[in-house]
């Protein structure tokens, strides 16, 4: 799970406080989750499944053999404002 959900996320160019925040859960959470010192309930899986707009099934599946790790985002992060803007505006765009 921790493997899927780091790979979607960056995928969809989300920071964890972004993917946080959607999913309102806290940022520590989602990176104590994506290291895999944490294990999610189904209602946050839920939850990630519908910010990250795949089936809960694709956060756990098994990664393909030979299937490299994501690249980590750009690091810093950014002012919560800025956040919840951004994400405005994508919503406004679908």
């Amino acid at each position: 799970m921790a493997w899927n959900l780091r790979r979607l996320r960056v995928q969809r160019e989300l920071s964890q406080e972004a993917l946080a925040v959607d999913a309102e859960v806290d940022r520590s959470y989602v990176g104590r989750l994506e290291r895999a010192e944490e294990n999610p309930t189904v209602r946050v899986l839920d939850r990630f499944a519908a910010v990250l707009k795949v089936h809960v099934s694709e956060l756990l599946r098994k990664p393909s053999p030979g299937e490299q790790p994501p690249k980590p985002l750009r690091s810093g992060r950014r002012p919560r404002e800025q956040i919840r803007r951004s994400r405005a505006n994508a919503k406004r765009q679908r």
